[in-house]
């Protein structure tokens, strides 16, 4: 599935029938496979385990009661029969939903061997996977051959358009869905369970997640990442199955992509359109959706250092670190314009706003250390209005330049201000990171108001570089053992009935000291934590295996 392909992700109440129609189908299958036997054989020689017909008695009558006194033939040595143990269910992160045991040699890649499609919309899934298991890409055939690797678009597939079935069976694997996105997380199924066990086993696999956002968020602007490191990132996430990748690419300390309508904001060492538009194509490739955030009205310090005029200032004229001045309408036109400008280049459908530490409203008194916002919030918004109406309203009409480009809006919990006369536009969805912030309000105060929110917890989500202000750098064992996508302040899970409304969770990386660890560094860091994250975003419940056994399997998947 490509960006431009991509379905809306689905609700978790489509999930949860999702799900159950998984458990039924299996439970289907288990007693169709029990009553038909179960048995293989390398030939083809379907016989049961109670012989050949040859060998056995005709409507119950003995061989004596007959006219004919003659001893009966020796019966033909039946054809050699290997029987297999039922398989066991593959190995994988994040772990399957469910899987059906079969009697089967299971299916190993060999080259020479097919991968074809039905459909021309999985042209993409199809190279990808024959390039990576050493196949041949056929593209459409009708046919079957011994080997086969089939990729389907089912429209009676219905449900989740993530979720997929991998059938291994006769030699052949199948694996389908309603729509590429399923197909492709099949795919990433099949590629696990051979490099991990070398054949994948016989049976059949029903799938789908839990939570329709499963996210890993990269603070560039603080700390220049390469293209090519980034790319081997998209890699990582599609192998594991997240569907989102954020890119925080705007900050006091750099502005790191190319920008065509206000070159002048961008740092020395950035990504061009060209390295941009190459991770985009990889990450469409992969179903994972970029998205793109430009911090505002505070964290826009590299933007002011072009452009001093907007810088905001208290009564005495002392600086606010990071923080354009609202009452400008020259600091709204030049956001807007550099939104348009990436909302054109970054195709997915998600836009992150933004929103937090705004400096003014980091103070006791907003209106009278900040005596131009008070006076532009009076004439904006009657005489009640205050610098959180303003603020708000900057980012309602931020809001409105970029849904004008098709986007879904999320912005930083902190961003929602408490007693505000001026709302956050409803559509707006609640990254939540943190209880810390001044103003903070608990993840149920959005929940309760009828917001979705994408769980990023700072003290499981985050790796915060160097960290500072008391962070430590999260581990796996940590999120896989304590942490789920309802564990969304500090430790303790908010009510069940708010799960629907939790759209999933993103790990995060920030830059706040980027020569405290390398690159290099960096990956090797959060390898353990990502896995951990998308397991339990992929399936929320308590994990089969135990951590130890978790982080071996991680080993052996690489």
């Amino acid at each position: 599935m490509s960006q431009h392909r991509r379905r809306p992700p689905a609700k978790k109440a489509r999930q949860v029938r999702t799900r159950a129609v998984i458990v039924t189908a299996v439970a289907a299958t288990v007693a169709a496979g029990v009553g038909l036997g179960l048995w293989a054989s390398g030939d083809g020689d379907r016989s049961g385990p109670t012989g050949t017909a040859a060998e056995r008695p005709s409507d119950g009558k003995s061989a004596s009661a007959g006219a004919s006194p003659r001893q009966p033939r020796p019966s033909p040595s039946p054809s050699p029969t290997r029987s297999y143990p039922l398989s066991r269910t593959p190995r994988t992160i994040p772990a399957v939903a469910a899987h059906t045991p079969e009697r089967g040699p299971g299916w190993r890649p060999r080259s020479g061997e097919r991968v074809v499609v039905n459909a021309a919309e999985l042209a993409d899934e199809g190279r990808l996977v024959a390039r990576e298991l050493g196949l041949t890409y056929a593209g459409e055939k009708g046919d079957a051959r011994s080997g086969d690797l089939r990729l389907a678009l089912d429209d009676d597939a219905g449900g989740d358009p993530e979720s997929y079935t991998m059938t291994v069976r006769g030699g052949q694997v199948t694996i389908s869905g309603s729509a590429d996105a399923g197909v492709f997380y099949g795919t990433r199924t099949l590629k696990q369970a051979v490099h991990g066990g070398s054949a994948a086993p016989e049976g059949v696999v029903k799938d789908a997640p839990a939570k329709p956002v499963r996210g890993f968020m990269l603070d560039i602007a603080r700390k220049h990442y390469t293209a090519g490191w980034i790319e081997d990132r998209v890699r990582e996430l599609g192998d594991l199955k997240f569907n989102e990748l954020g890119l925080h690419f705007s900050d006091d300390q750099g502005f790191r992509i190319e920008s065509r309508s206000h070159p002048e904001v961008v740092s020395d060492q950035h990504l061009t359109r060209a390295e941009v538009e190459r991770i985009i194509g990889l990450a469409a490739e992969r179903h994972i959706t970029i998205v793109p955030e430009i911090d505002s009205p505070g964290h826009l310090g590299a933007v002011i250092a072009a452009h001093p005029s907007l810088q905001l200032r208290n009564a005495s004229g002392v600086a606010a670190r990071g923080a354009v001045d609202i009452s400008q309408d020259a600091a709204a036109t030049i956001v807007d314009e550099l939104l348009d400008e990436y909302a054109g280049l970054f195709p997915g459908e998600r836009w992150n706003l933004g929103g937090d530490e705004y400096r003014a409203l980091m103070v006791s008194n907003p209106e009278a250390s900040y005596p131009q916002l008070a006076t532009a919030a009076r004439e904006a918004y009657g005489s009640g209005g205050t610098v959180a109406d303003l603020t708000t309203g900057w980012l309602n009409d931020r809001a409105d330049t970029v849904r004008n480009h098709g986007k879904t809006l999320r912005a930083w919990n902190d961003g929602f201000f408490p007693g505000t006369s001026v709302q956050p536009a409803k559509d707006i969805q609640v990254a939540y990171w943190t209880g810390k912030e001044i103003g903070a309000r608990r993840p149920t105060d959005y929940l309760s108001a009828g917001r979705d929110l994408v769980n990023y917890n700072d003290l499981f989500l985050y790796y915060v570089l160097g960290q500072p202000n008391q962070f430590s750098y999260p581990t796996g064992q940590r999120i896989y053992e304590q942490w789920t996508p309802r564990v969304v302040r500090g430790t303790q899970a908010v009510d069940a009935t708010y799960d629907d409304q939790i759209l999933g969770g993103s790990f995060a990386v920030w830059g706040d000291y980027p020569n405290a660890q390398t690159q290099d560094q960096v990956a090797a860091g959060i390898r353990l934590p990502l896995r951990a994250v998308v397991q339990k975003l992929w399936d929320a419940d308590k994990p089969s295996l135990t951590w130890a056994e978790f982080k071996s399997l991680a080993d052996r998947l690489g």
